[in-house]
């Protein structure tokens, strides 16, 4: 009986999340917010999984979790060294450079 009840609060509390970030990543004034609304979206994914992994109580979803999990962490880090680098060119005010190889076309 508790374990239903807890299941069901997990679930409502998962769906509304989703949707508080699904409307983060359309409204996000900036285009940080979105991504970060992004890697929430695939945490609350990963719990998802989770919670019904523990339902149906197997493991066949266990690989799923951890990719989604290495992408997010993957896509965390791409994002803010991307931020990082954008951010020493503005406060330094240096013109950020093409690669040299791209303009001989190789």
């Amino acid at each position: 009986m508790i374990v239903t009840v807890i299941l069901a609060v997990s679930v409502v509390l998962l769906g509304i999340a989703a949707v508080l970030t699904l409307i983060r990543m359309s409204k996000g004034p900036r285009t940080l917010d979105r991504v970060i609304a992004a890697d929430v979206t695939i945490a609350i994914v990963i719990a998802a999984l989770a919670t019904e992994a523990m339902i149906h109580r197997h493991t066949t979803t266990l690989p799923v979790i951890l990719v989604l999990a290495l992408i997010g962490f993957a896509g965390s880090l791409s994002i803010a060294r991307f931020v990082s680098d954008r951010d020493k060119a503005v406060k330094w005010d240096v013109q950020i450079e093409a690669d040299p190889r791209e303009e001989d076309g190789r």
